[in-house]
């Protein structure tokens, strides 16, 4: 009896799941596969769409590029936090996650007056004389880019402190001592040791600039849309629930194929877990 009591302590949370995530869920996406009996034409129009394949190829390709980037600025930023006095680590740590702290949309607008074409760094290149007349940066791939990176990487920073911070410091000074450069040395102790943390990191990146509409839709508008954003135009502008719950079904296949596959690799790569045991 004992044992199955914490279990009682889940049942409130799997009713909530279930009621108000899975059930809502299935009624979304039941419709695309049966329409009027089983049918797959909603999933085969959508990827022999060449209108659907652009934004379907650019929502991957911003997502990548996002996770990719967080990654090469999130890793060293994160490892010097992890060094500094704790009296400084905080501070830091505050700092990073400012953006977090701030709502979306006051963040997209404020890219909106940097990237704009009276924007701060137009104005600024137009004063040096660099270009003559202001750069279209906004409504572009570029500014969504831009706009979703600014939006995640404390994420990956916050991941990769929390990794690093159990990273002894003696490893690193003893490489030191045995002749190698610290720039050597972080690259053969420190950068392997914290792969698992880059590869979770990866995943909560990847997947929220998958899945992020706000952003995308301020800076991108509908010259750069997203599976996001297109899943509001179907569902709210067409009325179309159909092709918004077969966008909905490919986003969360994408998600769980790479949150899989990144999982397996960190996995494989742990030298501490089970695989490699």
């Amino acid at each position: 009896m004992k044992k199955t009591i914490p279990y009682f302590f889940l049942l409130p949370g799997i009713v909530l799941l279930l009621f108000f995530l899975f059930l809502p869920l299935l009624s979304v996406l039941l419709p695309t596969v049966f329409p009027s009996g089983f049918s797959l034409d909603a999933y085969i129009s959508f990827f022999t769409d060449e209108y659907y394949q652009e934004i379907l190829i650019r929502t991957i390709r911003i997502a990548l590029t996002t996770a990719i980037i967080c990654i090469l600025l999130g890793v060293p930023t994160a490892y010097f936090i992890s060094r500094c006095p704790n009296k400084w680590k905080g501070i830091l740590i505050a700092i990073s996650i400012f953006p977090l702290l701030t709502n979306s949309v006051v963040r997209a607008f404020a890219w909106i007056n940097i990237l704009g074409k009276n924007g701060i760094i137009n104005q600024i290149l137009v004063g040096i004389g660099i270009i003559d007349e202001p750069l279209s940066m906004l409504y572009t791939e570029f500014s969504v880019l831009i706009g979703t990176i600014y939006l995640f990487l404390p994420t990956m920073i916050m991941t990769l402190v929390g990794v690093m911070d159990q990273i002894d410091n003696d490893m690193m000074e003893a490489a030191e001592s045995l002749g190698a450069s610290r720039l050597k040395a972080f690259f053969r102790i420190v950068l392997p040791m914290s792969i698992p943390g880059i590869l979770t990191g990866a995943v909560l990146v990847f997947t929220g600039a998958l899945t992020a509409y706000t952003t995308p839709q301020l800076l991108g508008g509908n010259s750069s849309l997203v599976l996001a954003t297109l899943i509001y135009q179907r569902a709210m502008t067409l009325n179309d629930w159909t092709g918004a719950g077969v966008i909905a079904a490919v986003m969360i296949v994408i998600t769980l194929i790479v949150m899989k596959v990144l999982n397996f690799i960190a996995a494989r790569l742990d030298k501490r877990g089970e695989v490699n045991a």
